[in-house]
């Protein structure tokens, strides 16, 4: 199972990202509890192994704006939120950059198509809610045999059964394994990571 920590803001919970095992972490670049400045990005990637992705997180910033900060930053992975189109994942890859598309289950149908991301998100309905969703919904999509990541609502407890019913590739984490908004919980992300990989 594929897990990516998200939201990550300071050496200690990048640390346990990576020790517990993370495939992937994230930096959250746009307006939110979570946001830290490209700067910091780069300090933090100290502690992220070249074999890493690490992730520039936007929500509804144009691709083009997104991939400008993302270069600052050093990142060489950008995930966009928001309404998008074919046109916004051309923009990441002649960029030279490797992009993960989030979706949420509200989204149209045509939504879900390939449109050539590395990686596609689905997030709940409502997204950033941290609520646990009817997970198995996701297979309707017929989504068998594409990589993508199943976010919302998981935590450690539920992270294992979630991506099971939903038939996920991967699994995203932010919220769910923070002590209080924006603050990362150490133990909970070394809990999360063992839970998702079977460990």
């Amino acid at each position: 199972m594929f897990v990516k920590v998200c939201g990550l803001s300071t050496p200690e919970s990048v640390r346990a990202a990576v020790d517990a095992g993370a495939d992937a972490v994230g930096f959250v670049l746009t307006r939110s509890p979570r946001e830290v400045t490209p700067d910091r990005v780069r300090e933090l990637l100290a502690a992220v192994p070249v074999s890493t992705p690490a992730v520039g997180v936007f929500r509804n910033e144009a691709a083009v704006d997104a991939v400008a900060l993302a270069r600052e930053a050093g990142l060489e992975w950008v995930q966009l939120h928001g309404d998008r189109a074919p046109g916004d994942v051309r923009t990441v890859h002649d960029a030279g950059l490797k992009l993960i598309r989030a979706v949420t289950m509200a989204a149209g149908q045509e939504a879900f198509a390939d449109w050539g991301e590395e990686l596609l998100l689905i997030d709940a309905a409502v997204p950033g809610s941290g609520e646990a969703w009817d997970y198995a919904s996701v297979r309707a999509l017929g989504l068998e045999g594409r990589r993508w990541l199943l976010a919302g609502g998981l935590d450690a407890e539920n992270v294992a059964g979630a991506a099971a019913a939903a038939g996920a590739w991967g699994v995203d984490v932010s919220s769910g394994v923070e002590q209080s908004r924006g603050v990362k919980d150490l133990a909970k992300i070394a809990a999360f990571v063992a839970a998702a990989k079977g460990d």
